[in-house]
C-alpha cells in the first residue's frame, strides 16, 4: 500500500472542506443494497463511511432493502421464490417471511453495524408511526400479492430522530390503508423518503459504474444529466430494467426539490465518501 506524504493527507482535507461546509446539517439519503450488502469487507467500509458522515454533522438515513436474503431463507423454510415481471410474487406466506428478514435479520443487522462503528442507529419498518403507507401494486402480469407502491410518507419521526443524533435505518417493508403489510420496491421507497424530508441529496448504491447510455459501451457512462434526459431513457428503453426503478427513485426526488441524485458504484471502496467529499465524484448525478 502506497503511504500518502503530510502534504497529500493534508490536500485530501482541504478539498473536502468545501463540502462538509456545504453538508454540515442537512439531510442524505443513502439506499444501500447490491454488493456492498453482501460482501463483509464493503459492508464495514458503507458503515465507516455513514459513521463518518454522522460525526461530521450530516443526517444521514439509511434505507435498504434484502432481496437475496428473503430468496434464500424463503428456500430454507421450504418456499420456492417466484418472480412476475421481475417483482416477487408476495402471498401471505411469503410476506410474512419478507417481514421477518427485512424488518428483523437485515435491518438489526445493519444497525449492530452502525453501532459498532460508534454511531447510533435506530431501526425501522415503514410500520413504524405509519411511515411508509402503501397501496396494492397492480400488474397485467396477474396478482403479486402483498406487493406494493407507495402512497404516502410521514417522515416525523425520521426528522425526530435525526434532530436527536440518531440515525434512522428503513427496511422497505410498509402499512397499507388496510392495517396489512407490503413488500415495496426499496429504491421507490428511498426516492420517496428522500422527497419527503427535503434532503440535500439522494446516494442509491448500485453494482455498476453508473448509467451507461448504451450498456455494452464502457465508454458511454453518464456523468450527469437532467431530469428530462432521465425520463426519456425510461420511455424509449435505453435504461436497463434493473436501473428503471434506481432511476425512477432520483426523478421522484429531484422533482419533489432534491437538488441531486446519484447512481454510485457500490463495489467501489468508501464510494459515499469519494462522490459527497471530492471536487470530481463518481458515477452518475441527475439534476433538475
Amino acid at each position: 500500500m502506497t503511504s500518502l506524504s503530510a502534504d497529500s493527507h493534508a490536500a485530501v482535507l482541504i478539498e473536502a472542506l468545501p463540502y462538509l461546509k456545504q453538508f454540515y446539517g442537512k439531510t442524505i439519503v443513502v439506499k444501500y443494497g447490491g454488493n456492498a450488502m453482501i460482501h463483509e469487507s464493503l459492508k464495514q467500509q458503507v458503515m465507516q463511511d455513514i459513521a463518518l458522515l454522522h460525526y461530521v454533522g450530516i443526517r444521514t438515513i439509511l434505507i435498504h432493502g434484502g432481496g437475496p436474503e428473503i430468496s434464500a431463507i424463503m428456500k430454507q423454510m421450504g418456499h420456492e421464490p417466484t418472480f412476475v415481471g421481475g417483482l416477487r410474487v408476495t402471498d401471505a406466506d411469503t410476506m410474512e417471511i419478507v417481514e421477518m428478514v427485512l424488518a428483523g435479520k437485515t435491518n438489526k443487522g445493519i444497525v449492530a453495524l452502525l453501532n459498532k462503528q460508534g454511531a447510533k442507529a435506530v431501526g425501522l419498518s415503514g410500520k413504524d408511526a405509519n411511515l411508509i403507507v402503501a397501496r396494492k401494486m397492480d400488474s397485467d402480469d396477474g396478482d403479486l400479492g402483498y406487493v406494493g407502491e407507495v402512497a404516502q410518507v410521514n417522515p416525523d419521526i425520521l426528522n425526530l430522530l435525526s434532530r436527536e443524533g440518531y440515525i434512522p435505518v428503513v427496511s422497505s417493508v410498509a402499512i397499507g390503508h388496510d392495517g396489512a403489510s407490503y413488500n415495496v420496491n426499496a429504491d421507490h421507497v428511498a426516492g420517496h423518503i428522500a422527497a419527503a424530508v427535503q434532503a440535500e441529496k439522494l446516494l442509491i448504491l448500485t453494482d455498476v459504474d453508473g448509467l451507461y447510455r448504451d450498456f455494452s459501451d464502457k465508454t458511454s457512462l453518464v456523468g450527469q444529466m437532467t431530469l428530462k434526459e432521465a425520463e426519456i431513457m425510461i420511455a424509449n428503453g435505453a435504461a436497463d430494467r434493473g436501473m428503471i426503478p434506481k432511476l425512477e427513485a432520483c426523478i421522484t426526488a429531484v422533482e419533489a426539490g432534491v437538488p441531486r441524485a446519484h447512481l454510485i458504484d457500490g463495489r467501489l471502496p468508501h464510494s459515499l465518501l469519494i462522490e459527497i467529499f471530492t471536487d470530481t465524484g463518481i458515477g452518475t448525478m441527475i439534476r433538475a
